[in-house]
């Protein structure tokens, strides 16, 4: 495949089906450079719950945008965009080819898809919002919202305090929906050749490959990995952060899947048992959302995770698409 401009390529799946480490694998013997795609994984100390390879590891295959932002200062969609669109010009400048591994399916949709045209935060708005649900609660402005945008309401849960301000601040800014103006955003895309897909928001062709073992399996794997990350010290990991004292249980980065078990653990909500059967079901359904983002996702390529001969098949598929481009 002509490569004008190069290619960028997506290595997606569910939590603990093995993504990362194909991808440190490939890191190892091919000119590619890895982005992270994990929203957990952008926090600092975020490391054991979140599946944060070892130093010797990211020595061999560093990752861009790991570890880099405090978990109290949010990190959106649109942040992500940003940060990636810089990466991966600076990795195609430097003559390598960007490797996006992760599971964050609305980082992958935010980078490709692009986003609405909205308009900037408006601190004042905001505010005027902070004070509603000080006074009032979050489920009043959830309810606020299903009133004037019934649609963004209806997949935004009261809890979800940063997307619930972000459509309400867009409605009162601008006195339309928000899903109004998603409902604009031209989302569709291009099949190409050689399984490359062309996406609205990017300007390079896309190869998206998925690592996803049988449903079992992953069960298996998601449970082994989550009482590991409790051997390791996840508990204590999360005393950690909460012994802060500027965090709380709604930042995103404490919503993450097991930290928001955790947390209810340390705070007396749940026993351990509790906690540990919760974490477990949570890592379950996490697994369970990605897969149904994946099987929407256009030109996917799906990999066994759990065979041998379908990770080498990858493997020979990332290594061909560098031959591709560098020969």
């Amino acid at each position: 495949m002509a490569a004008t401009p190069p290619p960028v390529i997506l290595l997606m799946g569910p939590t603990a089906a093995g993504k990362t480490a194909l991808a440190m694998e490939a890191a190892h013997t091919l000119p590619v450079e890895l982005i992270n795609v994990d929203s957990a994984l952008v926090y600092r100390g975020l490391n054991i719950g979140a599946a944060r390879p070892s130093d010797a590891e990211l020595a061999r295959a560093p990752h861009r945008l790991l570890g880099f932002r405090d978990p109290a200062e949010p990190y959106s969609a649109a942040d992500f965009r940003a940060d990636a669109l810089r990466e991966i010009d600076d990795i195609v400048a430097a003559g390598r080819i960007p490797l996006l591994v992760g599971g964050t399916m609305l980082y992958f949709k935010a980078l490709v898809e692009g986003l609405a045209p909205l308009p900037e935060a408006d601190p004042a708005v905001r505010a005027g919002i902070a004070a509603l649900a000080e006074r009032d609660g979050w489920p009043a402005v959830h309810a606020e919202l299903a009133r004037v945008d019934p649609a963004s309401a209806a997949r935004l849960k009261p809890t979800d305090r940063q997307r619930l301000q972000r459509a309400l601040e867009v409605y009162r800014l601008t006195g339309r929906p928000l899903s109004a103006f998603h409902g604009e955003h031209d989302t569709a895309g291009e099949a190409l050749a050689d399984g490359f897909y062309r996406f609205p928001g990017l300007p390079h062709p896309v190869l998206s490959l998925a690592v996803a073992p049988p449903r079992a399996e992953l069960h298996r794997r998601i449970e082994a990995r989550f009482r590991a990350m409790l051997d390791e010290g996840l508990v204590e990991e999360v005393a950690a952060l909460r012994a802060r004292g500027d965090l709380h249980a709604d930042l995103p980065a404490l919503k993450a899947v097991g930290y928001r078990q955790v947390w209810h653990y340390l705070e007396g909500d749940w026993d351990y048992t509790t906690m540990v059967e919760r974490g477990i079901i949570a890592t379950r359904q996490l697994a369970k959302r990605q897969l149904t983002w994946l099987r929407k996702w256009p030109g996917l390529t799906w990999y066994d995770g759990a065979r041998d001969e379908s990770r080498r098949a990858c493997s020979t598929r990332l290594a061909g698409v560098c031959k591709t481009v560098f020969s």
